[in-house]
């Protein structure tokens, strides 16, 4: 079962995180310290995404990186939309959305709860992760020339 974004609140608070909804402008969620915060208007699959993406930077950032026009902030970045794809969907949610019948990028975001701007980004991440395709227990991934799951038998 794909996380929901209750899950996920109830783990940023089991890490002493304190996670608000507030009236952002700028962006969509915001770590500063123990604190996080997610733009009130967004849907709940949305919220769910972006405070993954939060979470990914607690555990892998470190300090204010804003400013994108550096390249470690850039690396920070990444790592926490890394830790977010991983997270939400990972292989395994891709072999999952297959196996149970998802015939489009649309069901497949639908059956992983998360958003198809997400998803997509995901599959974009793995594609230059791992190239053509990845070869996960009994099943391959291929990301090119488009996604198609195969089981191997």
């Amino acid at each position: 079962n794909p996380e929901t974004y209750e899950d996920l609140l109830k783990e940023s608070d089991a890490r002493g995180l304190i996670t608000k909804e507030k009236d952002l402008w700028a962006y969509d969620g915001r770590i500063k310290g123990n604190r996080i915060a997610i733009r009130k208007s967004l849907s709940e699959n949305q919220k769910k995404c972006v405070l993954a993406e939060e979470l990914g930077h607690y555990y892998t950032g470190y300090g204010d990186i804003l400013d994108q026009s550096s390249v470690s902030n850039r690396k920070q970045e990444l790592q926490g939309r890394i830790y977010a794809y991983n997270k939400l969907i990972g292989l395994r949610g891709i072999i999952d959305a297959y196996t149970n019948h998802c015939q489009s990028l649309y069901e497949s975001a639908q059956y992983l709860d998360v958003t198809e701007e997400f998803l997509l980004e995901t599959l974009t991440y793995y594609r230059s992760k791992y190239g053509k395709y990845v070869i996960v227990d009994n099943y391959t991934i291929y990301f090119e020339p488009y996604l198609c799951v195969l089981e191997l038998t």
